[in-house]
C-alpha cells in the first residue's frame, strides 16, 4: 500500500471527520473558559468575584462600543456563523468586536456562556459552513463583510 492509499484509507474511515470535531470541541472549550489559551481576552477581560455571606458576584463590562450595537435582528443562525468565523481569526481585538456586536458585553455574562453552550450542537450541524470559514483569512472576510448585519 503506497503513502496516498494510506492517507485516504485514514480519511476515509472516519480520522478527517474525528479530527475537524477535536478541532471544534477545543474551540468550544476555549471560548467556554474551560481550556485556557494564551492570550485570549488577557487584556480586555475585567471580571471581579466577590465571595462573602451573601455571594455577590459583580462583572465589569463597560467598554467602548462604537458602532457595535447589540443586534436582536440576527437570528442565531447567523450570530453562530459570526461567532464560529471569528474564533478562526485568533485576533482577539475583532473577537470582542464581536462578542459586543452579539449582545454579550465583554463576554463574561450568563448568556453568552448559554451561547457558547449552544454553539457546540450548532457546530456539529453546520461542518460545511465551518469548512468555508476554515483559515484566518476566511474567518476574517467573512465576519468583515457580515458584522454590519
Amino acid at each position: 500500500m503506497n503513502r496516498n492509499q494510506k492517507i485516504a484509507l485514514g480519511c476515509g474511515g472516519g480520522g478527517c471527520l474525528v479530527l475537524v470535531l477535536l478541532v471544534i470541541v477545543f474551540v468550544v472549550l476555549v471560548f467556554a473558559g474551560l481550556v485556557a489559551a494564551p492570550g485570549l481576552y488577557s487584556a480586555t477581560r475585567n471580571s471581579n468575584d466577590n465571595s462573602n455571606y451573601n455571594s455577590n458576584a459583580n462583572t465589569n463590562d463597560n467598554l467602548n462600543s462604537n458602532s457595535n450595537s447589540p443586534s436582536s435582528s440576527m437570528s442565531d443562525d447567523d450570530k453562530h456563523k459570526l461567532f464560529q468565523a471569528v474564533g478562526i481569526t485568533k485576533d482577539n481585538d475583532l473577537i470582542l468586536r464581536v462578542i459586543r456586536k452579539l449582545g454579550f458585553g465583554s463576554g463574561t455574562s450568563n448568556d453568552y456562556q448559554e451561547f457558547v453552550k449552544q454553539h457546540f450542537p450548532w457546530a456539529m450541524k453546520n461542518l460545511g459552513f465551518i469548512q468555508s470559514v476554515n483559515t484566518p483569512e476566511k474567518g476574517r472576510a467573512y465576519v468583515e463583510a457580515h458584522i454590519d448585519d
